[in-house]
């Protein structure tokens, strides 16, 4: 029991000082791989000595001071093998004499600069979404490859190998570790913010499998959230979107009934909304908007959801202002998924029929196709409409579109409310 709990507290340590000891070791060494190999070998000391030796007062010091030493090794090995003759071997033994202080000065200089710098490198555009996704989950959030493909339902082999092309692609493409300017800088955050957002979702609405959140997701996403606020206060788009996640996390509670099922927006019950994270979503909301006029997309979806922080209840919702809102979502983002919730709001405010008409503009959206949230909100619509035979035949097609067990559960059961209602039995 002793050696199960020093582990689980190893895991903790781990989660919580990965990205420093990376970022640190690949200032160092400027190869994600190794990097990563070299603070492996530090947690894979830690597992040797801590359960006996239990675990010491500064922990990541103590993991970065092991791969720190692993580090100079490898350097020396590195060097050793570049000297072509005995004469440069000594001189360079007699280098690297002089060298490891300075070495462990440099690391441990601007600690927050390489926890940005791994950011930055783990969500670079030269990666694929997936490959961006599985990276930072295994570089800053700690996840082992077997934690990645359980949260995304994906087979362990296919998480690895994502891993090891994102490296091998990183290294030939020369990726400085360094944190770039200006326009650069924007281009760069802006795919750091799109992978953060893709994990909290995930967590927040399973796409697949049987269960609807996997709020370790949510808090991974979180934490990557928070750590970039602290590193660019001035980044209105972060505090953006750090609200934003503080704002849909506070309802996790009350998303699901006692048996793991949905429990969908306007049907929670609002008492059981965190109101600590309400105020941290709000707060950081305000930072945003101090920041930054006109609001960027996280920032407007972040009010969108402050809209329904400050509502007691779905009926004192201010629909009309989430309506503006997502006008404004709509012109910078061109996005026809977020034309469908701006109808779910038009519908809230001006009735379904309003709603109805827009969700039928977009039928023909390439992009909503195979989106089974299309034919989902216009089955509401129509049940509000109490058009029954049409509402049941749009549920009913949602959830064959639908891949997550409980979403298609829901879905189903809604249709069958449909047929039971028009032919005029009552739950």
């Amino acid at each position: 029991m002793e050696a199960a709990a020093s582990h689980k507290a190893i895991e903790a340590v781990w989660r919580i000082e990965s990205a420093r000891l990376l970022g640190g070791l690949m200032r160092m060494v400027r190869d994600v791989g190794l990097a990563e190999d070299l603070a492996q070998e530090a947690l894979v000391a830690a597992l040797e000595r801590w359960p006996a030796k239990g675990i010491p007062d500064n922990p990541g010091a103590w993991l970065m001071a092991v791969a720190k030493n692993r580090a100079l090794d490898q350097l020396r090995r590195r060097k050793l093998l570049e000297s072509k003759h005995e004469t440069l071997g000594r001189e360079a033994s007699a280098d690297l004499r002089s060298q490891p202080r300075d070495m462990e000065a440099a690391l441990d200089r601007g600690v927050e600069d390489d926890v940005l710098r791994l950011m930055l490198i783990a969500c670079h555009p030269v990666l694929s979404t997936e490959a961006r996704t599985a990276l930072t989950l295994r570089l800053l959030g700690g996840l082992t490859t077997d934690e990645i493909a359980r949260a995304f339902l994906v087979p362990e082999p296919t998480i690895a190998q994502r891993i090891v092309r994102a490296k091998r692609t990183l290294a030939e493409a020369r990726v400085p570790f360094e944190v770039p300017r200006g326009a650069a800088l924007s281009a760069r955050l802006s795919s750091v913010l799109e992978v953060v957002y893709l994990i909290f979702n995930e967590g927040y609405a399973a796409t697949r499998g049987d269960e609807w959140m996997r709020t370790e997701l949510c808090d991974d996403a979180l934490r990557l959230g928070r750590i970039l606020a602290e590193l660019l206060p001035g980044e209105a788009e972060v505090h953006g979107l750090v609200g934003l996640m503080e704002l849909q996390a506070s309802r996790a509670r009350a998303r699901l009934g006692p048996r793991g099922e949905p429990i969908l927006l306007l049907d929670q019950d609002r008492s059981r909304w965190d109101q600590l994270l309400v105020r941290r979503g709000l707060a950081a909301l305000a930072r945003a908007e101090l920041l930054a006029q006109p609001l960027g997309p996280y920032a407007i979806q972040a009010s969108i959801a402050a809209c329904h922080a400050r509502a007691r209840s779905g009926d004192e919702t201010d629909w009309q202002q989430i309506v503006a809102l997502y006008d404004a979502l709509v012109e910078l983002t061109q996005s026809p998924v977020v034309e469908l919730n701006r109808a779910v709001a038009v519908s809230m405010a001006f009735g379904p029929a309003a709603g109805l008409e827009l969700v039928e503009q977009l039928a023909e959206e390439p992009a909503l196709r195979a989106y089974h949230l299309l034919p989902s909100v216009r089955g509401d619509l129509l049940w509000r409409l109490k058009r029954l035979d049409e509402a049941r035949h749009a549920f009913e097609q949602a959830a064959a579109l639908a891949h997550n067990t409980r979403e298609r559960d829901l879905l189903l059961a809604r249709a069958a409310q449909c047929g039971a209602r028009n032919s005029g039995v009552t739950n």
